[in-house]
């Protein structure tokens, strides 16, 4: 496959010149003047909020004009990942991509397509002067990818529409009506730092390569988090050694389980063989509990200078901490209907240290309010023992749509007639802004899907191409169909 086998070509023309411009979460600023430009140059009301939310409305084809508004939504955000040792600027340089058989993917970053293809979808409806629709309001909101700041800011009043298709989900042939809600929990240790004893031998660890992927659809695949395998290695040798922590640096989306991570660390010279055969021993065991899902695993330890070092309290501590913190799946849902979906996760994301504190991020998820705080709590609880400084968000809630409504049953309709089989209707483990749209909008109707993608929020990210024209023609026939 080449690039004039990308089909619809208008989608993905659209798709290249969003990959061009940065946009970075909490950096949106290119990408909003770009869209609103692009309103306003094909001569449509277009409208920017206080948060930086973009809203264009296109006027119904004729006959159409009677129709209900729909309201089209994607973010204009992206996670910014890459591989260790690819030189790459988010702020500035442009996403390559490449075409690999059926898929799209980027040259060692992430490919954008989380979700540029839903904004790219979204621009090249507004472009067309041949299909045929009710009044539109096509919808980019930004910054969801760190805190859906953007959906979370935008005022009641801002769309209009009855209905509204999220283009933000990553399975074609999957139709999601419901999401989970979550919550962040950033825990601080702060220190003073002071010299190790004169006899200590000091040690960088590190290990790279692991899949990572986002802590939402991924959660319950199995996959090695870079800082709970870290953290099982340094609790071992605490335990024996009482070692000292000088830094422990892994992840850097609240969102994705962290791929790679080291730390530097000091025990007494006396037992620096032990720790290296320790080492050696625990990187082949972990290599076999993930011999499926983490095949590329890569390990390191070698010396590293003398400096200065976390408070014993302190460094013990925070390890104990890291070793206790429940990670990945809490709770599955309890209908029988449902058995297969995760009810209750919680993902230790990021872990980051400066001269006088580290500071830990993790996210917890579930669809279930209840069980969200009892989560949250329970990762609250284990930092505060520890002596951390806890912070927790309000977090972002859960969405849950009828499956009976109107949308889902002209999604449903548009995609048998089409392609002659049932779609999958869904919930969905990750958050989606339509938990927030329906709190701020009761009354919309909506649903989320979209082209299938894989290893979402890495650098392996990538778009199968075939689907995107897939979900291109179910989106044209529910515009045409959904009259009610």
């Amino acid at each position: 496959m080449n690039k004039s086998d990308l089909k619809p070509a208008r989608v993905f023309e659209q798709f290249a010149k969003i990959n061009a411009i940065p946009r970075p979460s909490k950096h949106e600023e290119k990408m909003i003047e770009y869209l609103s430009n692009f309103g306003k140059e094909h001569g449509l009301e277009t409208h920017v909020d206080e948060t930086g939310n973009v809203l264009i409305r296109k006027p119904a084809t004729k006959g159409y004009e009677n129709y209900p508004t729909i309201i089209l939504q994607s973010h204009m955000d992206m996670v910014c990942d890459k591989l260790v040792d690819v030189d790459f600027d988010f702020s500035k340089d442009a996403i390559q991509t490449y075409i690999d058989g059926e898929w799209l993917t980027a040259k060692g970053t992430t490919l954008g397509a989380d979700d540029g293809i839903g904004d790219a979808i979204e621009l090249a409806i507004l472009e067309s002067d041949d299909i045929e629709h009710g009044p539109l309001e096509c919808v980019f909101t930004r910054d969801e990818e760190t805190q859906l700041s953007g959906a979370e800011g935008m005022k009641p009043g801002f769309m209009t529409g009855k209905y509204l298709i999220n283009l933000d989900s990553e399975e074609e042939g999957q139709i999601f009506i419901s999401c989970a809600g979550g919550m962040g929990t950033e825990a601080t240790f702060h220190f003073s730092r002071e010299e190790a004893p004169k006899d200590y031998f000091f040690f960088e660890g590190s290990v790279k390569g692991l899949k990572g992927g986002h802590s939402g659809d991924d959660i319950n695949k199995k996959r090695a988090n870079a800082i709970k395998v870290l953290g099982r290695f340094l609790y071992n040798e605490n335990e024996k050694y009482g070692i000292r922590l000088v830094s422990w640096n892994s992840g850097k989306m609240h969102n994705a389980i962290p791929r790679d991570g080291k730390i530097v660390f000091a025990v007494s010279a006396d037992k620096k063989e032990e720790v290296k055969a320790d080492w050696n021993q625990f990187a082949a065991q972990v290599e076999d509990e993930f011999h499926v899902t983490d095949t590329t695993m890569q390990w390191s330890l070698k010396s590293a200078d003398r400096q200065p070092v976390v408070p014993e309290a302190v460094s013990t501590n925070l390890i104990r901490a890291v070793q206790a913190v429940d990670n990945g799946v809490f709770a599955m849902c309890q209908e029988e209907e449902l058995s297969w979906l995760v009810e209750t996760s919680s993902n230790i994301a990021s872990i980051k240290t400066e001269d006088d504190q580290i500071v830990i991020v993790s996210s917890q998820r579930s669809n279930v309010k209840s069980n969200l705080l009892n989560e949250a709590n329970s990762i609250k609880a284990a930092f505060q023992l520890a002596g951390a400084e806890v912070k927790q968000g309000d977090g972002y809630p859960s969405w849950k749509t009828d499956a009976n409504s109107p949308i889902v049953q002209t999604a449903v309709e548009a995609y048998k007639d089409l392609f002659h089989k049932e779609p999958k209707v869904l919930g969905i483990h990750a958050g989606l802004e339509c938990g927030l749209f329906s709190e701020k909008y009761p009354d919309i109707d909506m649903v989320s899907f979209g082209p299938t993608l894989r290893h979402v929020h890495t650098p392996d990210e990538k778009l199968l191409i075939p689907t995107v024209q897939m979900v291109w023609d179910h989106l044209l026939l529910i515009l045409k169909k959904l009259s009610k």
